[in-house]
């Protein structure tokens, strides 16, 4: 089974390709941040 962190990582990636620059790539870097912080805080 996938991760939540590893969906929210794939969700801030894409989110950087949407062609809405200025929200989608502020939107994108924080997804990931979350995610990374989900993948650190669960340990795996």
């Amino acid at each position: 089974m996938v991760r939540a962190s590893t969906i929210v990582l794939l969700a801030g990636i894409v989110l950087l390709f949407v062609p809405i620059p200025p929200v989608a790539t502020a939107l994108g870097v924080i997804v990931i941040l979350i995610g990374v912080a989900l993948r650190l805080l669960t340990g795996s």
